[in-house]
């Protein structure tokens, strides 16, 4: 389903560009617009979910398609090595700013505290 409001929705369809990454039938990774660490690659389902919650209990293929695009992803941008951060926001009080399911990819540098409050 597409969403027309949603950003990564659009960007799905091709009426936002985005610097693409890896491509699948179901998923999409594209680098983020604004990078929090040298590699930022956000990786999405084609298909509208909000979040990770709703995606893994709505289509748990899908799920670990995302999971299997975030991995191939680390390794063609050579994080394997010294490691790298995956991780999804669920909801305004973890940062989440798009409503549309997307983990990101983080690393190419040392990435700090997992939190800091």
């Amino acid at each position: 389903m597409v969403t027309t409001d949603c950003l990564f929705c659009r960007i799905v369809a091709g009426e936002i560009p985005a610097t693409l990454v890896r491509e699948t039938e179901t998923t999409l990774a594209f680098r983020d617009i604004s990078p929090k660490a040298p590699v930022h690659v956000l990786v999405i389902p084609k298909e509208h979910y909000v979040d990770v919650a709703a995606l893994a209990q709505g289509d748990p293929k899908l799920m670990s398609e995302v999971l299997e695009t975030a991995a191939v992803v680390a390794e063609t941008e050579g994080l394997l090595g010294d490691g790298f951060r995956l991780m999804f926001n669920t909801g305004a009080y973890a940062g989440q700013e798009v409503f549309h399911v997307h983990a990101h990819v983080l690393g190419g540098a040392p990435l700090g505290p997992m939190i800091s409050i």
